[in-house]
């Protein structure tokens, strides 16, 4: 089986826009995680990842005007996946056989919390209540750039952006496509916060996955897009790639609505799909980027389906939900473009503020130095319902 190659990706998280300043604030250990700025919210006790720009900051960056209609989600969308595009090498002109596949949940739900909140005229309700679906967010954030050969929409929580991934993967094997771009974006809400906030699984303070005295986890916004393509395509087009999807698994243990199950069961049979696909054994990864949100019971049960994989002789694991926060449905994508960077550039991202282990737990990562060679990183994103799933990138051998 060939493999998918990956040659552009774009980020924008509360860490940086863009790949260089993201990897910057990896390597530095600098937090996105701080009091919330651009959210109209009551709640200024709860920290997030907000991205450090306003609509019209964000808007001016990409040269275009602020409308009612432009939600931050397409916006946030809209600077990834330029940089990916770019990346790519692919113009407009190149977009009529691109297919374009974007998760996200909320959608364009900020946009109907200000039309509720500020009464605004009924003449601009059409317009605001229409950019409220997920999928109207996937044609905003495409709409910059040119036509696509279509547009598709992943909703599945937390584990959307990466089923994005899976879906284009699936394309790109079956023929059905030769290159697509694929992932996420998500914007912070009331909706959102003040749901997970009814969980009680926010901490107030910057979430510690992994950690004994964890209290729950930071939410984020941001996204990102991988651009992945036949090996037919790349020889065609004569580009470089940046890695491979070597492997890639899903599974839904159904358990319950929102908590993960305490064996990790769906976790546990989502990581063996990606190995077994990938023809990898445990012992061939080097890091896992795990979902790692910081709550009770997902980093317990996490940590079970992670030994239950690796058994003793585990590799280094961190979650980067302790830089981004959690961006919910582009999670996925966006923690697949920091392992892209930890492959590239060979480190290990770090799980910050994790100071005590956590009964039957693992210990992440404290140091960015890896002691071997990163060849291939697992990583994890896990969603509400159960949905569970995993990916393996590899690093492009020339």
């Amino acid at each position: 089986m060939e493999p998918i190659y990956i040659t552009g990706a774009g980020i924008a998280s509360a860490i940086g826009i863009g790949k260089e300043e993201t990897r910057e604030s990896l390597l530095k250990g600098k937090t996105g995680i701080r009091k919330i700025q651009y959210l109209q919210t009551q709640h200024h006790e709860i920290p997030a990842g907000e991205v450090p720009f306003s609509n019209a900051e964000m808007a001016e960056m990409l040269g275009i005007s602020e409308e009612p209609r432009l939600t931050r989600t397409a916006l946030l969308g809209r600077l990834a996946l330029r940089e990916a595009l770019q990346e790519a090498q692919l113009t407009s002109e190149m977009l009529h056989h691109v297919h374009f596949i974007s998760a996200t949940t909320v959608g364009g739900m900020d946009r109907r919390e200000l039309f509720h909140a500020q009464e605004e005229n009924c003449d601009k309700a059409h317009a605001i209540i229409a950019a409220h679906h997920c999928a109207n967010c996937t044609e905003m954030i495409a709409e910059q750039f040119g036509h696509f050969a279509s547009l598709s929409t992943v909703s599945t929580a937390c584990s959307s952006a990466t089923n994005a991934i899976i879906t284009g993967a699936n394309m790109l094997r079956c023929g059905m496509a030769d290159i697509v771009v694929v992932g996420g974006a998500e914007c912070l809400t009331k909706f959102h916060l003040n749901g997970f906030n009814t969980l009680m699984i926010l901490d107030q303070q910057p979430c510690k996955p992994f950690d004994k005295n964890r209290a729950g986890l930071n939410l984020g916004e941001g996204a990102a897009y991988l651009v992945m393509e036949s090996a037919e395509s790349v020889r065609k087009r004569n580009v470089k790639p940046l890695c491979t999807i070597s492997g890639y698994g899903n599974r839904c243990d159904a358990f319950h609505q929102t908590a993960s199950s305490p064996d990790g069961e769906g976790a546990y049979e989502a990581m063996k799909e990606a190995l077994e696909m990938a023809g990898l054994t445990p012992q061939d990864i080097q890091y896992i980027n795990a979902h790692g949100t910081g709550t009770p019971n997902n980093d317990e049960s996490e940590s079970h389906a992670i030994k239950r994989v690796f058994t003793e002789k585990l590799p280094p694991i961190s979650s980067t939900k302790s830089f981004t926060g959690h961006t919910t449905s582009a999670s996925g994508s966006i923690e697949a473009v920091i392992c892209i960077q930890a492959l590239e550039y060979q480190f290990l991202p770090l799980n910050l503020n994790w100071q005590t282990t956590m009964d039957e737990g693992i210990i992440p990562v404290t140091d960015t130095r890896p002691s071997t060679e990163i060849k291939h990183i697992l990583s994890n994103a896990f969603g509400f319902g159960g949905n569970d799933s995993s990916l393996i990138i590899s690093k492009y051998d020339v």
